[in-house]
């Protein structure tokens, strides 16, 4: 495909649409996420061969986009304040709040308001899927930093769901 226009433009236009939308959790801007798919597409573009099929193209093109959005946040070290998982964690304790009122694109926008450690941290945990010990190699932080981080941004999630749509305690359930 190296060369083949068609082929990439056909490439481009099966997966641009998702790989924009995963490109924007990770990125504060929209600047930052045309620039995370930009070099995402030149890489997967160079390295076509590479796929084995062994798992859907899908898979494989997203992986490309996660990782360069990674490699994009790691130039910016956005989790070095990580603090103490255990004021966090006391914090939120067990609270769940009620996402049924909430459709995804107001979830998106909440969790792009996180401080950039807590939303690379939680896009990665919570909804990439990844495990701790997974995201700190990939960050190069302590297992940790990511379960901290992890835990700052729910608190900050359930502070920003209960001041942003008026809950209060008795709008948050036990677990």
């Amino acid at each position: 495909m190296n060369g083949d226009r068609l082929a990439q433009k056909q490439l481009y236009d099966a997966f641009a649409g998702r790989m924009y939308a995963l490109s924007k959790r990770y990125a504060k801007n929209i600047t930052d996420a045309e620039d995370i798919m930009q070099e995402s597409f030149m890489k997967i573009f160079d390295n076509i061969h590479h796929f084995r099929g062994d798992s859907p193209l899908e898979f494989w093109v997203r992986s490309i986009v996660v990782n360069t959005a990674i490699k994009f946040l790691k130039k910016q070290k956005p989790w070095t304040h990580s603090g103490d998982i255990d004021a966090y964690q006391n914090e939120i304790s067990n609270d769940e709040v009620s996402l049924s009122g909430m459709n995804y694109g107001q979830l998106l926008e909440m969790i792009k308001e996180l401080p950039d450690g807590c939303q690379t941290i939680f896009n990665l945990y919570a909804i990439e899927g990844y495990k701790h010990q997974e995201i700190a190699e990939m960050l190069g932080v302590s297992e940790g930093t990511s379960k901290s981080q992890y835990a700052r941004a729910r608190m900050l999630l359930v502070q920003k769901l209960k001041a942003e749509h008026g809950l209060d305690d008795e709008s948050v359930r036990r677990k």
